[in-house]
C-alpha cells in the first residue's frame, strides 16, 4: 500500500494581474468581516461542502477581483451576488487581505481518475487543441499571479469540476481571452473529473 503525505507549498499562489497600485487589505477588519463568510466558506476559508470553493491561501488580488465581479453581475451566483452586494472597495479588500493570509488544507484523490488528469494537467491533449494545464497553473497549481493565473492545487474536486463546466457552457465567462472556455470547450465529461481529480491531489506526493 503507498502511503501518501502531505507537502505544502509556502507560495500563496492564484490571482490576477496585480498592479503597482494594488491596496493591502487590512487582516483584523476582514477577519471581523468573515463572520458572513464562514457558513459556506468556514471560518479559515477551507468550505466543507465539496461544491463550494476554498479561498484560504488565495492570492489577495485575486479575491477582491472576484468579489467584485459577484458585485457588478460579471459573475452571478444566488448565494454570493447579495452577500457582496453592500460591500465597500474598502471591505473587499480586507476580506481579500484576511483569506489570502489562510492555509489551504489539502484533498483526498482518485488515484485512478488522477493518472488521466496527470497527463491532461502535465501534457495537455494533442489530438484535441489542448494546452498542459501547468503552462498557465504551474507544475504543483500554484498558479502564476503576476500573470493573473490563479492557484488551483488542493481545490475541491468537485469544484473544480463545476468550474470546467461553468465554463464550457460559458455559464462563467470572466476569463481573459476565452482562455479557459476554449480549453473546457475541448473537454469531456471524464476529462473534466480526471482534471479536478488531480487537481484536489496536487498536494500530496508518494513516498516508500
Amino acid at each position: 500500500m503507498k502511503n501518501w503525505f502531505i507537502a505544502l507549498f509556502t507560495a500563496a499562489a492564484i490571482g490576477t494581474v496585480a498592479t503597482a497600485s494594488a491596496q493591502q487589505g487590512d487582516v483584523s477588519a476582514g477577519q471581523q468581516l468573515s463572520s458572513t463568510c464562514v457558513a459556506c466558506h468556514g471560518a479559515d476559508g477551507n468550505s466543507v461542502n465539496p461544491e463550494w470553493p476554498k479561498i484560504a491561501g488565495l492570492d489577495e488580488q485575486y479575491i477582491f477581483t472576484q468579489l467584485q465581479h459577484f458585485q457588478t453581475g460579471e459573475r452571478e451566483d444566488p448565494l454570493m451576488s447579495p452577500v457582496v452586494a453592500d460591500l465597500s472597495e474598502e471591505d473587499m479588500w480586507n476580506l481579500a487581505a484576511y483569506y489570502a493570509g489562510q492555509a489551504m488544507t489539502v484533498e483526498e484523490t482518485d488515484e485512478q481518475l488522477a493518472e488521466l488528469g496527470e497527463q491532461i494537467y502535465r501534457g495537455g491533449l494533442a489530438d484535441k487543441g489542448v494546452a498542459a494545464c501547468m503552462a498557465c497553473h504551474g507544475p504543483t497549481g500554484s498558479g502564476i499571479p503576476s500573470a493573473g493565473f490563479p492557484r488551483i492545487g488542493g481545490q475541491h474536486a468537485a469544484y473544480v469540476a463545476s468550474a470546467l463546466q461553468a465554463y464550457r457552457s460559458g455559464e462563467r465567462a470572466t476569463d481573459r481571452n476565452r482562455m479557459m472556455r476554449d480549453t473546457a470547450e475541448r473537454l469531456s465529461d471524464e476529462e473534466i473529473r480526471a482534471v479536478a481529480s488531480y487537481v484536489a491531489g496536487l498536494y500530496r506526493v508518494e513516498r516508500d
